[in-house]
């Protein structure tokens, strides 16, 4: 393991956050501060309670999630189509990292970035409600390795993207959808019987829920199915990611 050029290609990675400040912190925090006045303040003081908790605090974790999974996935899709579109991965494969050392790089860019987004968007929420930790373990872990699948997730829409319209088509048609879908704004018990099987099925709603649990205590998923589903992802992306770099998938003419 090359210690310093992987702490090197990590620092690289996390600098990008303070040069381009306003597009990947600014706009996902008044994004978000938007989501906290619409939803929690006008909309939530109409629907009253949710399983015995305010509106706000029921969708604070679904806002902080949302934010986690995109702000990761837009970190490195961008960073590693970005290198590809000016002819730059050419440089970092000559450089004296592996492969895995150059995954982790990225990654590690991904997570810093959602979860400093997450921390702001956090720090936004406490500003109209008591949103407090129940579970701090649960909080990290959910946080870091639903980070960690979207990083790897970006990595693989940043090497099939051959267009940046072809790179926000993920975001837009998957990413979106299914977050909305994934119980982000509502309990699944608001929905008819007929259409919560569809919840069911969409990974999302274990991650927001999942996160949701961890702190305010509250689940309507089914936890043992969340942990598996994740420690699947890990394990099955991480290998897909590693594998089309040891194949040079449009990274090697």
């Amino acid at each position: 393991m090359n210690w310093i050029g992987l702490y090197a290609f990590v620092e690289y990675e996390i600098s990008k956050l303070w040069r381009v400040w306003i597009q990947v912190l600014i706009t996902p925090w008044i994004s978000a501060l938007l989501y906290i006045l619409i939803f929690g303040q006008v909309v939530g003081r109409r629907i009253g309670e949710i399983s015995g908790v305010s509106y706000i605090d029921f969708v604070v974790p679904g806002l902080l999630m949302m934010n986690v999974m995109q702000s990761a996935f837009g970190h490195t899709s961008a960073a590693l189509f970005f290198r590809r579109f000016v002819k730059h991965i050419e440089e970092l494969l000559a450089a004296p990292l592996s492969y895995m050392e150059i995954i982790i790089g990225f990654v590690t860019g991904g997570i810093v970035r959602g979860l400093v987004v997450a921390g702001g968007v956090y720090a936004i929420a406490l500003l109209f409600t008591i949103t407090s930790v129940s579970h701090i373990f649960l909080f990290i872990f959910y946080s870091v390795s639903v980070a960690l699948i979207f990083a790897l997730l970006g990595i693989l829409v940043g090497l099939w993207s051959e267009t940046f319209e072809q790179l926000m088509i993920p975001q837009a048609f998957l990413i979106m959808p299914l977050t909305f879908l994934g119980g982000l704004f509502n309990s699944i018990h608001m929905l008819p019987e007929k259409f919560q099987w569809f919840v069911k099925i969409n990974p999302f709603f274990y991650f927001v829920d999942g996160l949701r649990y961890s702190m305010i205590g509250i689940s309507e998923s089914n936890r043992t199915i969340g942990f598996i589903l994740i420690f699947a992802l890990v394990s099955g992306l991480g290998y897909w990611v590693w594998y089309l770099f040891k194949k040079g998938y449009k990274i090697r003419t």
